[in-house]
């Protein structure tokens, strides 16, 4: 079970390192416009991506 678990974790870094590597000043940007939202629009947008995660899950499983 743990393997599933470092492997997931694994990937998640992968996916998440593609954005930086692949287009830097994009990313730059998007972050940039990241902290100007309010608390509220950033939970939101963390909630969205969550439940989507477990959708996908749900879905895949």
């Amino acid at each position: 079970m743990m393997d599933f678990w470092l492997t997931a974790l694994g990937l998640m870094l992968v996916i998440e390192g593609l954005m930086p590597f692949l287009f830097p000043a994009v990313w730059r940007e998007a972050l940039r416009k990241l902290i100007q939202y309010q608390d509220g629009q950033t939970r939101f947008i963390g909630l969205t991506l969550m439940l989507s995660g477990l959708l996908l899950i749900y879905w895949v499983k």
